[in-house]
């Protein structure tokens, strides 16, 4: 009931939002996240840290079908349903220094997402997982369209329409998989991967072509990316976070969930093109993140980058680098929300995010300089914060598996830390500008946000083993699948 329970929480407190007004919304949204916290604590904290599935529940949903509602929690999946229990809080005390119109719709929204973002990364059923992973694009939408910039209708428009399109093809390939399961058939994810041992080297292909294009929008990929800064840069700084701190991951999570047990001889023909697509990503997402000059753009593309290179790792299949990809996923979510946070602060004090207007604001403000150089160094990976770990194993993973695509890898190293120290320098030091003298530090709101996160990117590059020692089992089964 613990793994029904996190996915249950999110939705009645969301319901319970959406009836009352005002503060008590806020209250009632803040109190439910960290009620949700303590039960994704509770459950790594009670989690046995084997290959199996734990806290497993399981309902007949379309009987005659062979659907069920059925959640469960291996390794793989722990640590995102933990990523997004710890998230979501955050993400919602960051919005307390906004005044948004119909804040208890904002807030249920996102209670909603976070439901669906559990049930996706806890789902054993392959149709529930679809179910979940739609049900978790409609909250983020009308977000982004309510409450985001200018060009909202426009942008999340085409959001939509991308990510709906490449969710078909995952439909389909889902459909036929679940055809070739025997008797009366049944969609079970493990009785996916037993249907798909039979099919030839071209049927896994073009399955493989299916569930790529789904989880590559989603991420998004290179070349499926187009979507994506535009409505990281137009979306409300709470959906972006989720954005790229939460959702994203369940394109990630798909590539290791699906991909690699129901298709490894079409991962063996087409893994190569994948990491290609994934290094040159990690290369064009960096190079344009470099020539930004407004700081939310510029960390959407460091965030595609980023993405490229987990990929990467996942598709060289060694234990590196899906644990690799694993841990960055984690981190990832950590230092992009409190890097966007950073960005809201400093437009709401400026009103402006372009790098050329700002400047000097460390002059004033030493908390915020602190938090934010200890968070831009976990992004580019300096040893001992959290960005380390999970880069270090995925380029080793990416090296064991070609070394020259290894080495090309390798220039996030040198190219993030060029567009992240860009952006610091140009924002925070040197001569103030007339937008940012009298730069206000943090309140003590602010500081609630910041600080436990800039303590989590410390203490997961100190002691990465609380998390690895969880995933390591359920990777190593999964590798004995595929090989």
């Amino acid at each position: 009931m613990l793994t029904l329970s996190l996915i249950l929480l999110p939705i009645i407190a969301g319901l319970i939002t959406l009836a009352v007004k005002g503060e008590t919304a806020k209250t009632v949204a803040v109190v439910s996240a960290f009620a949700e916290l303590a039960l994704g604590a509770y459950l790594y904290s009670s989690f046995v840290p084997d290959a199996t599935s734990q806290f497993s529940v399981s309902y007949d949903w379309i009987h005659s079908a062979g659907i069920k509602f059925s959640v469960g929690v291996d390794g793989i999946s722990l640590i995102l349903v933990f990523l997004t229990t710890l998230m979501v809080p955050f993400i919602i005390l960051s919005t307390f220094g906004n005044n948004y119109k119909n804040a208890s719709t904002l807030f249920a929204l996102i209670l909603f997402m976070q439901a669906a973002l559990v049930g996706v990364f806890t789902a054993k059923d392959a149709f529930l997982f679809y179910f979940f992973f739609e049900a978790a694009l409609i909250p983020v939408y009308f977000i982004a369209a309510i409450w985001g910039g200018e060009n909202r209708i426009k942008v999340t428009f085409k959001f939509f329409v991308y990510t709906i399109f490449g969710s078909l093809f995952m439909l389909l390939a889902l459909v036929y998989l679940y055809l070739l399961t025997p008797g009366t058939h049944t969609a079970d994810i493990s009785a996916l991967y037993q249907a798909a041992r039979v099919l030839d080297v071209e049927t896994q292909s073009y399955l493989f072509g299916a569930f790529f294009i789904a989880f590559a929008i989603k991420m998004p990929l290179f070349p499926f990316h187009t979507w994506q800064p535009d409505t990281y840069e137009e979306a409300p700084t709470a959906g972006t976070m989720l954005l790229s701190g939460i959702m994203l991951k369940m394109g990630v999570y798909g590539l290791i969930r699906f991909v690699l047990p129901i298709v490894p001889l079409g991962v063996d023909k087409w893994g190569f093109v994948a990491i290609i697509l994934s290094v040159t990503g990690i290369v064009y997402g960096s190079i344009i993140a470099i020539q930004q000059k407004d700081m939310k753009r510029l960390i959407a593309y460091s965030s595609f980058a980023h993405v490229g290179l987990m990929s990467a790792g996942i598709f060289s299949r060694n234990i590196d680098g899906i644990q690799g990809a694993l841990i960055q996923m984690l981190a990832h979510g950590i230092n992009v929300v409190g890097l966007f946070f950073i960005v809201e602060i400093i437009q709401q004090r400026t009103q402006s995010r372009e790098l050329s207007r700002l400047g000097g604001i460390t002059q004033s403000t030493p908390n915020l300089t602190v938090y934010f150089i200890i968070l831009m160094l976990g992004s580019v990976a300096l040893p001992l914060t959290n960005g380390f770990v999970g880069e270090f194993l995925l380029l080793k993973g990416v090296y064991e598996y070609n070394v020259w695509i290894g080495a090309v890898a390798g220039l996030t190293i040198i190219l993030g830390a060029v567009y992240m120290l860009r952006m610091v320098q140009k924002s925070m030091f040197g001569v103030t500008s007339g937008i940012t003298e009298g730069f206000a530090d943090l309140t003590f709101n602010e500081k609630i946000v910041l600080f436990p996160l800039s303590f989590l990117v410390i203490a997961l590059g100190v002691a990465p083993n609380i998390f690895l020692k969880v995933t390591e089992p359920a990777v190593s089964q999964l590798l004995s699948i595929i090989k």
